[in-house]
């Protein structure tokens, strides 16, 4: 049986903007605290991850999509980049068994969910992957969103992927505490950001059942709606199953960083 101190923390984390760690960017630093955070995060695991199943906030479905590829490819959901950030590549194997086990989990918590056989990495996916771990060696099995965006939903979710952490996987949800578009680059929120990131490590610190109640209702949370604008929170939703699958583990914030005008942070249960 798997103890307690080797079980597996969930993650969520943000994964940048496009291919940002892998380009010149203005200004030229913006994002080396985030990629240093990235990459320290495999020596921060209890032991090396069997296979890490990762929630990105560019999948979405009608019910819970789960990636059943040996071979995932690559998906370039990102534009006007540099040319050589369209020749990245992240050559992990996918685990159908695994996508099997999770549907099999999916089924008796009775949540619908379906075997999807051609889907690859986004760059939700390979992007972090290629820091937290560039080996490209451990399997990883993308989950999509469900595009109901309703965050009880993926709290649920998350309830029912639990088990896995005491098998050695590692759950990620990887998206941005603040994806506004038009906000970033704009001083003016600055301060915006800061009262919602304020409100989520309040709520995510939280004790796990207060914790869930505020998640479940994280549109009422100060700036909620300039943070995320509304139909447009499928960044904010990784959190909920990251959350979800933390079950009763201490949630708490691990990094925090201003980019691009606002403040964006990461979150660890366990």
């Amino acid at each position: 049986m798997t103890t307690a101190s080797a079980r597996m923390p969930t993650w969520f984390i943000p994964h940048g903007g496009g291919p940002c760690f892998f380009m010149n960017w203005d200004p030229p630093h913006e994002w080396d605290r985030m990629g240093a955070f990235l990459r320290g995060i495999g020596e921060s695991l209890p032991a090396r991850p069997k296979a890490i199943v990762v929630i990105s906030a560019h999948w979405l479905s009608s019910d819970v999509a789960v990636a059943a590829v040996r071979s995932p490819d690559m998906i370039f959901d990102y534009y006007g980049f540099p040319p050589h950030t369209y020749q990245l590549r992240y050559p992990a194997p996918g685990d159908p068994a695994l996508a099997a086990r999770i549907q099999s989990l999916l089924n008796t918590a009775a949540i619908p969910c379906h075997a999807d056989s051609g889907r690859g990495f986004d760059h939700g996916v390979f992007v972090p992957l290629l820091l937290m771990f560039p080996g490209a060696d451990i399997p990883v099995i993308p989950l999509s969103l469900l595009d109901s965006l309703d965050p009880a939903a993926h709290l649920a979710v998350g309830r029912a992927l639990a088990p896995l952490r005491d098998e050695g996987v590692l759950i990620v949800g990887s998206g941005m505490s603040f994806h506004n578009m038009r906000g970033y680059r704009d001083p003016r929120f600055a301060p915006i950001s800061d009262r919602f990131d304020q409100w989520l490590i309040g709520a995510v610190e939280s004790a796990p059942g207060e914790r869930e109640l505020a998640l479940s209702q994280w549109d009422q949370a100060p700036e909620a709606r300039h943070c995320h604008p509304p139909r447009a929170e499928e960044h904010l939703l990784p959190l909920m199953v990251a959350a979800g699958a933390a079950q009763g583990d201490v949630g708490r914030c691990v990094f925090s960083d201003r980019v691009m005008q606002t403040t964006v942070s990461a979150f660890r249960f366990g």
